[in-house]
């Protein structure tokens, strides 16, 4: 039986866009607005920030694991490498199965499986089990981001979901913010295994939040009605280009902002000598900056449609970046420079991702959570591959920010050349192209 919404307020039946239409499909003017409670924005950020947290809170225990496990410290950076991929793989295949079998027995399966191996992670007596666990770990975890990002597309389209994706950013937004920290009190005071056996009850708590919380939002007659028609949603995914270029870009702006987490420590660090307190303050500001600017955009999309946001933002991203590298090579100004541009340039990163995928997702809004699978994989393929390449360039300020500047020119590259984002006429019309959302 369906649950009903737990906080009371009505519940719209989403009209299903067309998946073929050259713009992105409008809100019918008509339907009743649906309105989130702050418990139920809550819900979804926990969810969708499970993989974010199991990342940041193992973080401060790298070097314990290499020592206690008698292995190298690149083998230890392999548990980290081996969840991102498992998480990338894990979005591919539980979000088609979230538009074949409904939101909630995915996620309820995927979180419990969080939980085992967790605990089996906690007792790996070696390097290369835990790397295979953590990998096996990511897969499940995926499964509540994937289906929290399916659900969104489930009840909102066009500012609506962009707006509710922004709003989870105060939720998401803390993991990078204090998750190291707790991890590191974890080790610190019973080991390094202590910080998995904390994963699992945080994975407990969860399903038991989504069990009694989450209603299941994909209605029987809405579902895929063959394992054929599950994944031959990928075809129609990448026959869309539009949906293909407006899907990348959430992972381009990732690749700024892991860019600037992997960098930072050694330039900031390392470069100019700020003390392990100095460091934590800068990160920590820098972390208000990227939810703050997450809830700016959740106020201009009351006034501006996601793509006029989009155009906006990721040129001002550019140009931010392109100071950054400026600042580095010659060192005008100094770290009083450089700190400001960065915090400048995190303020700008929570700009695209909402927006981007809100559009992205209202264009196949009868396989959501394919779509939204094929997000949030790239999303997690693109940290992968980005996390490296500062440390190959040198770890130095320069490196941090070449980098960062590439991922910021593709992610305008791609809106201006493989999008109608910058034609005359180009996305104006509908929900998600028009000036002000009146509702």
């Amino acid at each position: 039986m369906q649950h009903e919404m737990s906080t009371g307020e009505p519940v719209p039946t989403p009209a299903r866009p067309s998946t073929t239409a050259a713009a992105p499909a409008a809100t019918p003017a008509s339907a009743p607005a649906f309105r989130p409670s702050a418990k139920y924005v809550l819900l979804l950020g926990v969810m969708t920030a499970l993989p974010a947290i199991t990342t940041d809170i193992y973080l401060p225990s790298l070097p314990d694991v290499a020592r206690d496990l008698d292995t190298s410290a690149a083998a230890a950076q392999l548990t980290m490498t081996m969840m991102l991929v498992g998480g990338a793989a894990g979005q591919l295949v539980i979000g088609p199965l979230s538009d074949r079998f409904g939101r909630r027995l995915p996620v309820l399966i995927g979180v419990a499986l969080h939980v085992v191996t967790s605990l089996l992670c906690a007792i790996a007596p070696a390097i290369i089990p835990l790397i295979g666990l953590r990998m096996v770990q990511g897969f499940f975890n995926a499964s509540a981001s994937v289906v929290a990002m399916a659900v969104i597309r489930d009840r909102f389209v066009g500012p609506d979901a962009s707006r509710l994706l922004s709003r989870l950013m105060l939720v998401i937004g803390v993991a990078p913010l204090f998750a190291p920290s707790v991890g590191g009190l974890i080790a610190g005071q019973w080991g390094w295994r202590a910080v998995f056996v904390a994963l699992a009850i945080y994975g407990a708590g969860l399903w038991v939040v989504v069990l009694l919380r989450l209603p299941e939002t994909l209605p029987r007659e809405r579902r895929l009605s063959s394992a054929r028609g599950v994944w031959s949603g990928y075809r129609v995914l990448l026959r869309d280009r539009h949906f293909v270029a407006l899907a990348l870009l959430p992972g381009l702006g990732l690749a700024v902002l892991m860019s600037y987490v992997v960098g930072s420590p050694f330039v900031l660090r390392e470069g100019f000598g700020l003390t392990a307190g100095q460091f934590a303050l800068v990160f920590a500001i820098n972390g208000i900056g990227l939810v703050g600017g997450a809830q700016v955009n959740a106020a201009l999309v009351r006034r501006y449609a996601p793509i006029q946001i989009i155009r906006v933002a990721l040129p001002a991203s550019f140009v931010l970046v392109l100071t950054l590298l400026v600042l580095a090579l010659t060192g005008a100004g100094g770290l009083p420079a450089l700190l400001v541009v960065l915090f400048l340039t995190m303020s700008l990163v929570n700009f695209t991702p909402p927006n981007a995928s809100a559009i992205a997702l209202s264009r196949h809004g009868e396989r959501a959570g394919t779509a939204a699978a094929f997000i949030g994989a790239l999303q997690a393929g693109v940290s992968g591959v980005v996390a490296p390449l500062v440390g190959v360039l040198g770890e130095s300020a320069w490196a941090m920010a070449t980098v960062m500047l590439a991922g910021a020119g593709g992610a305008l590259l791609v809106l201006a050349l493989a999008t109608p984002a910058y034609r005359r006429g180009g996305w104006t019309g509908g929900g998600l192209g028009s000036a002000v959302d009146t509702r």
